[in-house]
């Protein structure tokens, strides 16, 4: 990597053989070439196609109707070229003994906004892919601390214009959390001097997180690419740098600084253009949307607090944000005070949980989803004529332990058609399958295919258990799938349905992760993936989605498009408890 002065045309190469700006750029390594896909076609009875002779530009094989594979000249993809804007010297020598790309070129601004706009065209010379404005910074606001790093959403000047966004601030803010840091998104203002006392205060206010004087005049050379900006945090309005600890704390920012560069390479990496395919449907279903107005409706009927047995929707973000207006979670009945309201999650809850209830004199709301239910009166028909339940399903899975809960000792939970086998019944003749209903389509139908082949007269329930929701996901994040080189899947961990989108795409090839929000998709999985696949979990935010595609569109050039199955209709009527009077 090499670093100059926006005021110099040439410079020494700094330790490590980082080049400097007009020097040529390294050449790419050769690729390799083309053979190993047509071995592996060849081995597997393939027709073979002629390799290219060694040196010659890397071919692909092609495929047309009715013809054997040909060869297509295609070159690798050019790695996006980093520029690097630093206002002082020490900030420059950090930020190049970082661990950034050899092939990123560093450009020294000077401090202030007279020198920072004048080194745009030094910056823009450098013929950046991608620009990135580090350096240290003062905190604003009283989240941020002394070694704080700080990734501007956008730049804005004193006066509140905003001279830059930065779309893809949660994917660099991400990959330099799992380094280490402590990083914080928000609006960076620059201002003409130092920013002290009533003037920070001041710039608080508007809601920026961090001052610095150069960064929104350095990102007009960003136009028309991605821009990033990361700052150190070395004092705050509470801990001001004085003069004893302006080296200390100085030299603690450049230390962090130096720790930036390899994230900063991982977001350059990943700078490209893109498609971006979503999947109609995805998130919220009714039955969660119905759950989550339970719980708005109870804080406005009965004031907080309101509590819920277990999670309402498993999903963290939707936990959190009834939890700050009063929801409060507990995993047992045990701890709600007795008389007091408590609503029953949409999983449902066994016959025990709710006679408990009713001993404690609690004022019960049930969220249940109809259609889990429609499971749990399913297995109290079916067990009540005499039938052995077979219930497939997973283990520890509220619903599941709902479903098992309607029948105690009646209902066995099967997880898998390699346990079918085993399976011991009292009457052969007389055996029911039900399903929980997040289930993945095919690995249920799995199940029954094997629960068939051991109990010929084993019957079903009258309409399918998997709800409408999981299977119209599952069938459009499929259809993405087939189309995408990624596929990202918005959902908790203990989303049942979101982990089983994540297992649908895998099986039909695709690359496929879970995330909770868009900080955790690591930007390796990026590089590469020129289109992206993205859905949602039944329970999973709709605005969640839209802060991913707006990242993913901050790395380049993206075309966003959808690939429906179909658009939902179905609501849900809330329960009587919660319902609005209707009329005069």
């Amino acid at each position: 990597m090499s670093s100059i002065s926006a005021s110099e045309n040439t410079g020494d190469r700094h330790p490590g053989g980082a080049r400097m700006a007009g020097e040529p750029a390294p050449a790419h390594p050769p690729a390799p070439e083309g053979a190993a896909s047509a071995d592996a076609r060849a081995s597997a009875g393939a027709p073979r196609a002629t390799r290219p002779s060694p040196g010659a530009i890397p071919l692909i094989p092609t495929q047309a109707v009715g013809t054997g594979p040909s060869w297509k000249p295609v070159r690798p993809p050019r790695r996006a070229r980093l520029v690097v804007a630093a206002p002082m010297r020490v900030e420059a020598m950090a930020a190049s003994r970082s661990g950034l790309p050899p092939d990123t070129v560093v450009v020294r601004t000077g401090m202030g906004p007279e020198r920072a706009s004048r080194a745009n065209q030094a910056v823009r010379a450098a013929k950046p892919d991608a620009v990135a404005v580090v350096g240290v910074a003062g905190g604003l606001g009283p989240q941020v601390r002394p070694g704080d790093v700080i990734v501007a959403s956008e730049v804005r000047t004193g006066d509140g214009t905003v001279t830059g966004r930065c779309p893809s601030a949660p994917l660099l803010a991400g990959e330099l959390r799992r380094a280490g840091l402590t990083v914080h998104v928000g609006p960076v203002v620059s201002v003409p001097r130092l920013a002290v006392g009533t003037a920070r205060a001041e710039l608080a206010a508007t809601g920026a997180i961090a001052v610095d004087m150069e960064s929104a005049y350095l990102s007009p050379s960003a136009v028309g690419r991605p821009f990033a900006v990361v700052r150190v945090i070395v004092d705050t309005a509470a801990e001001p740098l004085g003069r004893v600890d302006l080296a200390r704390r100085g030299l603690a920012g450049l230390r962090i600084l130096r720790r930036v560069g390899e994230p900063l390479g991982a977001w350059a990496a990943a700078v490209g253009q893109r498609r971006v395919l979503l999947a109609e449907p995805r998130a919220f279903c009714a039955g969660v949307e119905r759950a989550i107005e339970v719980v708005e409706r109870a804080l406005e009927i009965h004031g907080a607090p309101v509590y819920v047995r277990k999670q309402i929707v498993h999903n963290t973000h939707v936990v959190n944000d009834l939890a700050g207006r009063g929801a409060v979670f507990v995993d047992e009945l045990d701890e709600v005070p007795p008389g007091a309201t408590v609503v029953f999650s949409a999983h449902g809850v066994a016959q025990a949980v709710r006679e408990d209830a009713a001993h404690r004199h609690l004022s019960v709301i049930d969220a249940t989803c109809p259609l889990v239910e429609k499971v749990h009166a399913e297995a109290r028909r079916f067990t009540a004529r005499g039938d052995t339940v077979l219930l497939i399903g997973h283990a520890g899975h509220e619903e599941v332990d709902g479903t098992l809960g309607e029948a105690p000792g009646r209902i066995t939970l099967v997880e898998s058609a390699d346990e079918v086998a085993s399976l011991e019944v009292d009457d052969p003749e007389r055996v029911t399958y039900l399903m929980q209903t997040t289930l993945a389509v095919d690995e249920a139908e799995e199940v029954v295919d094997a629960l068939r082949g051991r109990f010929p007269t084993i019957v079903g329930p009258g309409s399918a258990d998997i709800c409408y929701a999981t299977s119209n996901r599952q069938n459009a994040v499929r259809r993405v799938a087939a189309e995408a080189d990624l596929v990202l899947v918005l959902g908790s961990e203990n989303s049942a349905n979101s982990r089983r989108l994540v297992e649908v795409s895998k099986r039909d090839g695709a690359a496929s992760h879970l995330v909770e929000s868009v900080d955790e998709v690591r930007l390796e999985w990026l590089v590469g993936a020129d289109t992206i696949g993205v859905s949602a979990g039944a329970s999973a935010p709709p605005n969640l989605v839209e802060a991913l595609t707006d990242a993913l569109a901050g790395l380049g050039a993206t075309s966003i498009s959808t690939r429906s199955i179909g658009t939902e209709s179905i609501a849900f009527t809330l329960p009587k408890e919660v319902r609005r009077p209707t009329g005069g």
